[in-house]
């Protein structure tokens, strides 16, 4: 197994076009299409970084800024920022251009886990991923924050659920 991967080297990148039956009826896509959408990019750059099976283990947050509208062009740019022994952190980027204008805003951002498993479904190791860029190493130096915060809303989901196991 390779030790170490360069972050660019995981870019991954989808194009749509937002069609009537990707929206509301406000005109705009449906947060569920842009979430999987999200989910499908995230795989494919977890992926390509640990050449092995991977399963979502949390999508961390989905913060919609802009609305993306029918008509418009969707770009998912999604790139690995973090590793630990079999986690893969993936951060994705969606901008939405206006075909006609060329203005393009970004629409949404999601950081997702993602953890490399073998044959049998148990974790296995993956490369560490190396940032070169300010910007990569930026992402990559944050990481433990964004950790800690997954950490204790996994414990208070768990929580929840207890909660709900005796109610």
């Amino acid at each position: 197994m390779v030790k170490e991967k360069f972050m660019k080297d995981t870019k991954t990148i989808k194009t749509a076009h937002v069609l009537p039956p990707d929206t509301n009826h406000h005109g705009t896509l449906f947060g569920g299409k842009l979430m999987a959408y999200i989910d499908d990019v995230a795989s494919i750059a977890a992926t390509k970084h640990a050449r092995n099976i991977v399963v979502t283990a949390s999508t961390d947050s989905v913060d919609f800024l802009q609305p993306i509208k029918e008509g418009d062009a969707v770009t998912l740019e999604a790139m690995v920022t973090y590793t630990g022994r079999s986690s893969i952190e993936v951060c994705v980027k969606v901008t939405s251009e206006n075909l006609l204008t060329g203005e393009i805003v970004v629409a949404a951002i999601s950081f997702l886990t993602f953890v490399a498993v073998d044959e049998n479904g148990r974790p296995t190791p993956v490369p560490q991923v190396i940032p070169q860029t300010e910007g990569e190493k930026w992402l990559n130096e944050t990481a433990q924050n964004r950790a800690g915060h997954r950490k204790a809303r996994k414990q208070h989901s768990q929580e929840l659920a207890d909660f709900f196991a005796e109610n």
